[in-house]
């Protein structure tokens, strides 16, 4: 009876190693292909828009799901649609950076979906700057003016 336990328990340990998911691939999944992967915002004024949008279009065969969009932080806000985009259909992603802090902007978004490539990142990235303001010239007082 012993014997039959470990031969039992060592099957079991056996048959767990096989039991990885081998993954096939569906010929008639969604697939995002976005016009660009990297918006640079450029050199910009701290207080400017920080709207920007990622366009991208279902190439595959059925309805494209995005189940997430998440920024690398707090500052980068992404929205995106909830609602299925058919087989050839474009969209976009839109992101909003809060331009109230000055500096490089380098950061990700990543993008979760049924597509053949469940998980995408984007980036965005540019330079905030605090526009120099001039100091207040000092009129002089206007001069008395004679009768």
């Amino acid at each position: 009876a012993l014997l039959s336990i470990g031969i039992l328990a060592f099957t079991a340990f056996t048959s767990f190693g096989q039991t990885e998911a081998i993954q096939i691939e569906n010929p008639n999944a969604p697939q995002i292909s976005f016009e660009t992967e990297v918006i640079d915002y450029g050199t910009i004024d701290k207080g400017a828009d920080g709207v920007r949008e990622f366009k991208f279009t279902n190439t595959g065969k059925s309805p494209l799901i995005i189940s997430n969009a998440r920024g690398s932080c707090g500052c980068t806000v992404p929205t995106w649609p909830k609602e299925p985009i058919k087989p050839g259909e474009t969209s976009a992603i839109k992101v909003k950076y809060d331009t109230n802090r000055p500096g490089p902007i380098n950061k990700s978004v990543t993008i979760t979906s049924n597509a053949k490539t469940p998980t995408k990142v984007l980036r965005i990235k540019g330079n905030i700057t605090v526009p120099q303001t001039s100091p207040e010239k000092k009129v002089p007082a206007a001069a008395p003016v004679a009768n």
